[in-house]
């Protein structure tokens, strides 16, 4: 990508968000893992805040208006056994304003931004309150009623690009852009639950900055946790990282079974801070540590044997040794026919003041 690093490390703001430089933002996507407790989603904002999060985001629908009876389960049945997409989210669609405005108010309080996913025009319309950007799932990439309706808002949109191609995510763009959307965020995602780590397909983070130059880029994950993932992700340049967030991973069905806790995401601050360590300033130059291996390590004009003063060097008495502590090999040409100024004993390293100016 020419004039682009794959890695950049330069902070920069998305709408009213400001993704750090030295790592992704990271979102703990808590989705409905809140069980409809709001004591428990409470604590998961208390949690994600704790554990390193910058932002946490929930999921807002009614199951009725998001699919019909017949619609058959598309995720692991062994993990999550429901198997019409209706049956599951009736289960998990009973917070509505009050709750997410109690949410949003204890975000603030634990000082992370608080988000989350509207799947209809209602919940968008009294959640663009609370939001500092909005997000559509993969699935709605192709809901242009609802893009159209969430980008009118002058708000960013973080979009999920799951299962879909990239002349869908480019119709989709240019709805949000011509509807009014200030910022958009393409989120590489993988649409299967869980996602096995060798179909992470985490190389279509390049195409994507690549197709889309003005977008931030960024990575929404099913994969269970996995070591090195998500770092990888960053590094290939994912801005923002979004992945399932849960208190308890052994709750049965629903995201548990594939969403990170509060000590994973505690191991995962640490992981970026350590690349963030191996990776250093992104920048070639001279490290203060090589400095002394630079001089010593390197090779200079030698002596080949003993030389006597007045003699004219020919390439017959140089030889090319370390240390770098002397004329340079490059110089070779310039010191063939120079006249000593001085005896020089053989493997010595040669200055420059040892012979009469040329």
């Amino acid at each position: 990508m020419a004039g682009r690093s794959v890695f950049e490390r330069t902070p920069r703001t998305f709408g009213g968000l400001t993704l750090p430089s030295d790592r992704p933002y990271l979102i703990a996507e808590a989705g409905v893992n809140h069980e409809n407790s709001l004591d428990t989603a409470l604590r998961m904002v208390d949690a994600a805040a704790a554990a390193g999060a910058d932002a946490i985001k929930f999921q807002s629908y009614r199951a009725g208006s998001l699919a019909s009876r017949n619609s058959p389960a598309y995720w692991d049945t062994d993990k999550e056994p429901t198997r019409s997409q209706y049956e599951l989210f009736r289960r998990h669609d009973l917070f509505g304003e009050a709750q997410y405005r109690e949410l949003a108010r204890r975000a603030q309080s634990c000082g992370i931004a608080f988000m989350s996913t509207p799947f209809d025009t209602r919940y968008a319309d009294f959640l663009a309150e609370f939001m500092p950007a909005f997000k559509v799932a993969s699935a709605d990439l192709t809901n242009t009623p609802l893009l159209r309706h969430c980008a009118r808002f002058g708000k960013p949109v973080l979009l999920s690009t799951g299962a879909s191609t990239l002349g869908e995510i480019d119709d989709a763009v240019s709805v949000l852009l011509r509807e009014g959307a200030r910022e958009i965020a393409l989120l590489h995602c993988v649409l299967s639950y869980p996602c096995r780590p060798e179909d992470a397909n985490l190389g279509a983070i390049t195409h994507l900055r690549s197709a889309f130059p003005d977008c931030v880029i960024g990575y929404s994950d099913h994969v269970p946790p996995v070591d090195n993932l998500l770092p990888t992700a960053w590094l290939l340049g994912a801005r923002i990282v979004e992945k399932h967030f849960t208190l308890d991973k052994a709750l049965p069905g629903n995201d548990h079974y594939h969403a990170m806790d509060p000590d994973d995401l505690r191991k995962l601050r640490g992981a970026f801070a350590e690349v963030d360590r191996l990776v250093g300033s992104s920048r070639k130059a001279v490290l203060r540590c090589e400095e002394e291996a630079r001089r010593q390590a390197r090779r200079s004009l030698v002596a080949a044997r003993d030389l006597p003063r007045g003699a004219q060097v020919g390439s017959e008495d140089l030889e090319v040794k370390r240390p770098g502590t002397g004329i340079a090999p490059k110089h070779l040409e310039q010191l063939i026919g120079r006249v000593l100024e001085r005896d020089v004993p053989a493997d010595t390293v040669l200055q420059w003041e040892m012979f009469r100016p040329g």
